[in-house]
C-alpha cells in the first residue's frame, strides 16, 4: 500500500490556517484540526482526565468539562506542568491523526496544528507550510472574532515561536495578509505535492 503523503500547517495565532485549510478542503484535501482533537480528548479519556486532575492537583471538571481557562491560568507561567499536559495530550493526538489519515482516499491529508514544532508534530508530516500575516492584522482578527483584548492577543502571541523560526523548518510560507492572493499560492504548494507523488 502506498503511504499516504501528509502535510502540516502551522502559524500563530490569528494568522489565518482555518481558511488555507479551507482552499485545500475545495482541492478535495481533508484536513485534521489538532486544537479541537485535543480538546476533545481532553473531556473524553478517563487517563487523560485522571492525568489533568493530577497535574492541576485539583478537579479541572467541577461541572462535567474541563475548566480551560482554570487550566490555562495554572500551567500558563509553570513550565513543568505544560510540558506534562502537553506530553499527556499531544501523542494521543497524532495517534488519532494517524488513525484518521489510514482511512482517507485522498492523495494527501494535512494535519493543521499551531504548535506543529513545540508539539512534535512535525514529526508525523512529510513536510511543512507556514501561515503568515501582519502582526496587526491577526491581532483585529482575534479581537473580533474571539472577544479577546488586545493585551490577551499580544501575550498569547509572545508565547509562540516566532515566524522566522517557523519559516527556516518550513517547505512552504503562505502569507495570509489581507494584500495577498492566497489561492495561487495554494494552487502551486498542491500542484507541486502532487508532482512529487508520481515519482
Amino acid at each position: 500500500m502506498k503511504k499516504r503523503m501528509k502535510l502540516g500547517i502551522t502559524g500563530g495565532i490569528g494568522s489565518g490556517k482555518t481558511s488555507v485549510c479551507r482552499v485545500f478542503g475545495i482541492l478535495g484535501i481533508p484536513a485534521f484540526f489538532a486544537d479541537p482533537e485535543a480538546q476533545f480528548l481532553m473531556n473524553s479519556e478517563d487517563y487523560i482526565i485522571r492525568g489533568i486532575n493530577d497535574i492541576a492537583g485539583k478537579d479541572m471538571y467541577p461541572e462535567g468539562v474541563l475548566n480551560r481557562e482554570e487550566l490555562a491560568g495554572i500551567i500558563f507561567n509553570n513550565p513543568e506542568k505544560l510540558k506534562r499536559v502537553n506530553s499527556l495530550v499531544h501523542p494521543a493526538v497524532f495517534e488519532r491523526f494517524r488513525n484518521w489519515a489510514e482511512n482517507q482516499t485522498s492523495p494527501y491529508v494535512i494535519l493543521e496544528a499551531a504548535i506543529l514544532f513545540e508539539s512534535g508534530g512535525a514529526g508525523h508530516v512529510d513536510r511543512i507550510a507556514t501561515v503568515t500575516a501582519p502582526l496587526e492584522e491577526r491581532i483585529s482578527r482575534l479581537t473580533a472574532g474571539n472577544k479577546l483584548t488586545r493585551e490577551q492577543v499580544a501575550e498569547r502571541i509572545r508565547h509562540q515561536m516566532d515566524d522566522e523560526e517557523r519559516i527556516s523548518l518550513s517547505d512552504y510560507v503562505i502569507n495570509n495578509s489581507e494584500n495577498e492572493m492566497i489561492i495561487p499560492v495554494i494552487l502551486d504548494i498542491h500542484e507541486d505535492i502532487l508532482a512529487h507523488l508520481d515519482i
